[in-house]
């Protein structure tokens, strides 16, 4: 885990002080870090040891000691397997957790403008393209998401959408000690839900739209919206920025008591819309029209509806940050989206391939909307659903995978400790499939199977894992990219 330079001290009895905690041992021992991962201790740290769904975070504290640990912060449970070291017991330790750690750093979003942005879909392609338009607009910006954080040119490969909670406080303080202006961070809803994000606060905070995802976790989708609802408080920020185009965007732009900026790709009474989308192969040309008449206009490579969702999300929270109109629409032709989102692979093949991250119901359906937006020709579409997730959701993505293509490669993804028989099973219940659509349980052969089909003109999409350079199974990551599977399967037709 990256941490500032500046050096932090502070006593256990000074930490007991802010939040509703009790210490068994020396208060006067000073710390100088916070962990969460035992493997990632420094001499002087407090280790943080939550309970887990497995296993509980105390069970490694003999493991911190080792690295250097100097206290442990945890519940009454994980106290009483705590050897050799002074305690501070919490009844919440992931909410003491948060509170702490933004006061050990001397709460460091609050020195930067911090924006958060949250939805089901879209998540990294709003944080991305916002990071470009900052950048580009001679703002030095960190970003925190999926895919990577970047402190300006640094780039540190991500484990999860959000970090846990000592992690953001440590980057916020390093991006605030190199004179970062901007953070821009993905917030998920088990960040949310697991108190991650507590003691952070944002500027501002974007909503994008919810789609089913995630219910193994939050149950149903009003426990789900329940959750991409706390965001939008003065607890946490300052202004939203709300997409109204869905059920729920319209439900939180009316629940919520932050002030609001709404923003529609169609209904012009959204203080952010469109008056203009005029597309071709290559992407659109847009015309924005903002809060108090703005006017933002300019030619994009991005394809797609949900795209333009994301772009319009994008501009409106460039332009609340005070970027100047004329500066975000001469970046317009310049940005790019994702990661291994509607990524190309182009080695002069003669149909079109790509690979995308799309991994909900809704978002299999809305990419493979796009795909048939860039072709004339067929869609031949390869996806899989993860394993030890949201099962309730294949039988979904399945029926979109086949409504939504020509050709229906219905593969593994990440099966994890699942059988991926078992999952392909539950992805085609109630479909026929007939050639050229197949089951091809190994995803190798599966990329390879729709390259094959491919003719002149088509199109071969691989979707479910996007950026993601590893395949999950049995309790092992396995190298696999989407990207050079699809590469390799071309070159071989060639």
């Amino acid at each position: 885990m990256l941490r500032p330079i500046e050096s932090f001290e502070v006593s256990l009895e000074a930490i007991r002080a802010i939040i509703d905690a009790e210490i068994v041992g020396d208060g006067t021992i000073e710390v100088h870090g916070l962990s969460q991962s035992s493997k990632e201790i420094m001499p002087g740290d407090l280790f943080i040891a939550l309970p887990g769904e497995n296993f509980h975070g105390a069970e490694f504290s003999s493991d911190a000691a080792a690295q250097g640990a100097v206290a442990v912060l945890t519940d009454s449970v994980g106290a009483s397997k705590v050897k050799d070291l002074p305690v501070i017991i919490s009844n919440n330790p992931r909410r003491a957790a948060g509170v702490i750690s933004a006061w050990f750093y001397r709460e460091p979003m609050r020195d930067l403008y911090s924006v958060g942005v949250t939805g089901t879909n879209g998540k990294t392609t709003v944080t991305t393209l916002l990071h470009q338009i900052m950048t580009g607009a001679g703002r030095e910006s960190g970003l925190i998401g999926t895919v990577e954080t970047l402190i300006g040119t640094e780039s540190i490969k991500s484990i999860r959408t959000t970090p846990e909670s000592s992690e953001i406080q440590a980057l916020s303080a390093v991006m605030r000690e190199r004179h970062m202006r901007n953070l821009v961070m993905e917030v998920s809803s088990h960040a949310i839900a697991l108190e991650r994000i507590r003691g952070s606060h944002f500027a501002v905070v974007g909503f994008t739209n919810l789609s089913q995802d995630h219910l193994d976790f939050h149950k149903n989708m009003e426990n789900y919206f329940a959750e991409k609802a706390k965001l939008f408080t003065f607890e946490y920020a300052d202004l939203a920025v709300i997409n109204i185009d869905s059920q729920y965007g319209t439900i939180l732009a009316a629940q919520t008591q932050l002030p609001t900026m709404t923003l529609s790709r169609l209904d012009t009474k959204a203080n952010w819309h469109y008056t203009k989308i005029s597309r071709d192969y290559v992407g659109a040309h847009v015309a924005i029209r903002g809060s108090g008449g703005i006017l933002i206009e300019g030619k994009v490579q991005l394809h797609g509806g949900y795209n333009y969702d994301n772009l319009l999300m994008a501009v409106a929270l460039a332009a609340e940050s005070g970027i100047d109109p004329l500066d975000i629409s001469a970046l317009l032709p310049s940005l790019s989206g994702a990661s291994g989102r509607l990524e190309s692979i182009a080695l002069g093949q003669s149909f079109i391939a790509m690979i995308d991250y799309a991994h909900s119901p809704d978002a299999v359906s809305r990419v493979l909307e796009t795909a048939r937006e860039i072709t004339d020709g067929r869609v031949i579409a390869v996806l899989g659903c993860g394993g030890d997730r949201d099962s309730s959701k294949r039988e979904l993505m399945g029926k979109a995978l086949q409504e939504g293509s020509d050709v229906a490669i219905f593969t593994s993804d990440n099966p994890r400790s699942e059988k991926p028989a078992d999952i392909l099973i539950q992805m085609v219940l109630g479909l026929e499939i007939s050639e050229p659509s197949a089951i091809i349980e190994d995803r190798t052969q599966a990329i390879k199977a729709a390259v094959d089909e491919a003719k002149d003109g088509d199109l071969v999409i691989v979707l479910g894992k996007g950026h993601e350079k590893g395949q999950e199974v049995n309790g092992a990551v396995l190298p696999f990219d989407d990207r050079i599977e699809l590469a390799r399967a071309i070159e071989d037709k060639k």
